[in-house]
């Protein structure tokens, strides 16, 4: 979620809170695109950190520093000039725009007290960092944006600044009930998008949170409301956005699968399949969300290479099952051949000269067939012609038969790699998994006196019941986990025939509750090839009957005897243990 106007309006009530009247000791910028405030306080140091990047702007107030470069660029030179020391004076946000504009007074040169403007603008690729004086004349920006790239405004050294109108939205602070309905119903589109586009601020995740406050389909479209239903909906939105009008915030971040989802200022009740977490402040909640989301997105980046390997190999080895499938099916020839030889050992005197086919009786089947001849062959020479044709096709039959079985397995095996990386949350689980391919002769191993160590740990959950419950993030975590530390009476859980993790129950010795099965089985379908199915089957059995299988791969097992389960891939209500 893209930071809307109701949290810039909640970080504008933090920042009012923290650094009104607090002086601009040191200003520096990390990056080309951010900007690094230092601000002292009455209640003490404070940093303000904002980002115009354009796929990832933020605002929000920061414990961490981060290193400048050695020579300050252009703009953060400006800056240290105008409002180096300056004291910020008021922080607003227009309407409910993504826009936070500081104020700030300072001495100029002759000692006289100024006033200029920082300007904030956190929209997407549109986002910028805008340094004006008190009459709104730009001073310069983080971004400059001329004629060629905008045609809307430009944002450059003398010209004056201006908030663009393109969307032509209301202002949902101060919109009547009339230009409510009026906004909404000339726009041919979904109810929740309408709200959205119509209005400033307001996101496409709020936009149906006021849908499911109001009771209403978000999909339906604003022309069929009855003026009841539009006066309802008015109501409902008025009420939401009463909580940014009184500043009745309440920062969280709602999970879904023990994964950030979504954060928001205000409650998001139509967000019934997620849990949420509150934070103290929307500073803690982005800074949070963003932290989790960068990891994810970094250790993304880093297993491209491992997933491009797996992927093209998976490829390669799906075509070559394809290709043997084909030629097994046409091996399927081969017993007809038999038989068309042995008749004609048997029948064969009663083919005439140059016949091109022999009519005979076919005594497996008790059944008349015709056997196509060669005329230019005797009735023996066609025979020995079928049996090579058999012993060639069967041949090929048998060596199709175990090569198509070892193309499979490869292609199981490589999907749960794949899995492997999905699953994978630090760089030394892909370390691991690069091993394991490394060892497989995917990856070619690099010569160093320096000795590979990994400090993966399996994932650790804790179920309802109290109960220990370990879920291996590759095959060498599945293998240590199953064979090296489950004992026999532990319970052993997998997503039936796809590939996925081997979950382990520890049960102490103990029976189980039936909860306890459910929610590993719920593990084991999450963790699996099958994650996105709504059900997910799996089976599940006491460890002691789970088998290694020599000389095959790490992670494959067989078992018998088992049990099965329908899992969904909901573990929310499962507490997530960290490693150590």
């Amino acid at each position: 979620m893209a930071l809307d106007g109701i949290t810039i309006a909640n970080i504008v009530t933090e920042l009012r809170s923290s650094l009104l009247g607090g002086r601009i000791a040191k200003i520096a910028q990390p990056e080309a695109d951010e900007l690094l405030l230092t601000i002292k306080t009455s209640g003490g140091q404070k940093r303000l950190y904002a980002s115009a990047s354009a796929s990832l702007p933020l605002v929000y107030l920061t414990g961490e520093n981060k290193p400048s470069p050695f020579t300050a660029p252009n703009f953060c030179m400006l800056l240290r000039k105008h409002i180096a020391n300056g004291r910020i004076i008021s922080i607003i946000q227009p309407s409910l725009e993504r826009i936070i504009v500081l104020e700030i007074e300072h001495l100029d040169e002759l000692g006289d007290l100024c006033r200029k403007k920082l300007i904030l603008e956190i929209m997407g690729k549109h986002s910028n960092i805008i340094f004006c004086d008190a009459n709104n004349r730009i001073l310069d920006s983080i971004k400059h944006v001329p004629a060629q790239m905008s045609s809307v405004r430009e944002v450059l050294p003398g010209r004056t600044y201006f908030i663009p109108d393109t969307m032509h939205k209301a202002d949902p602070l101060t919109v009547s009930e009339d230009d409510f309905a009026a906004l909404l119903t000339e726009k041919p589109t979904a109810l929740s998008k309408a709200l959205y586009t119509s209005m400033t601020g307001i996101s496409p995740v709020a936009a149906q949170e006021i849908c499911y406050l109001a009771g209403l389909d978000s999909d339906l479209p604003p022309s069929e409301l009855s003026e009841d239903l539009m006066t309802h909906l008015y109501r409902q939105f008025t009420l939401f956005l009463d909580q940014v009008r009184q500043e009745d915030f309440h920062p969280a971040i709602y999970n879904r699968n023990n994964e950030p989802y979504e954060f928001s200022s205000v409650p998001l009740t139509h967000l019934t399949g997620c849990s949420h977490q509150d934070y103290r402040t929307i500073s803690e909640v982005l800074s949070s969300y963003y932290a989790v989301k960068n990891r994810i997105t970094r250790i993304r980046q880093k297993s491209a290479d491992l997933r491009h390997i797996v992927q093209t190999a998976l490829e390669r080895n799906r075509k070559k099952y394809d290709l043997q499938a084909r030629q097994l099916q046409d091996t399927q020839k081969r017993e007809t051949y038999k038989v068309y030889g042995e008749l004609l050992q048997t029948y064969g005197y009663q083919a005439d000269p140059e016949s091109k086919e022999l009519e005979a009786l076919n005594y497996y089947t008790n059944e008349m067939i015709r056997i196509p001849l060669d005329p230019t062959k005797t009735p023996l020479e066609n025979s020995k012609r079928y049996f090579e044709k058999y012993n060639k096709l069967k041949r090929t039959y048998e060596a199709l038969s175990r090569l198509i079985v070892e193309t499979k397995d490869e292609i199981i095996y490589l999907e749960s790699i794949s899995n492997a990386l999905d699953i994978a949350r630090t760089e030394d689980d892909l370390a691991e998994v690069k091993e394991e391919l490394t060892q497989s002769g995917y990856v070619r191993r690099k010569f160093t006196k320096k000795k590979e160590t990994f400090k993966s740990l399996p994932l650790h959950y804790r179920s309802s019941d109290g109960y220990d419950i370990y879920v291996g993030k590759n095959n060498f975590q599945n293998e240590e986990l199953t064979f090296s530390f489950a004992s026999g009476n532990d319970w052993w859980f997998h997503a039936k025939k796809v590939p996925g993790s081997h979950v382990i129950v520890k049960s102490n010795g103990e029976e189980l509750p039936d909860r306890v099965f459910e929610e590993a089985g719920k593990l084991a379908a999450f963790y699996s090839k099958n994650n996105g199915s709504p059900k997910v089957e799996v089976d599940y059995v006491e460890k002691k009957h789970v088998k290694k299988v020599k000389g095959q791969k790490p992670g494959f097992v067989i078992y018998h005897t088992n049990y099965s389960l329908i899992a969904d891939t909901d573990i929310s209500m499962l507490q997530e243990i960290s490693e150590s």
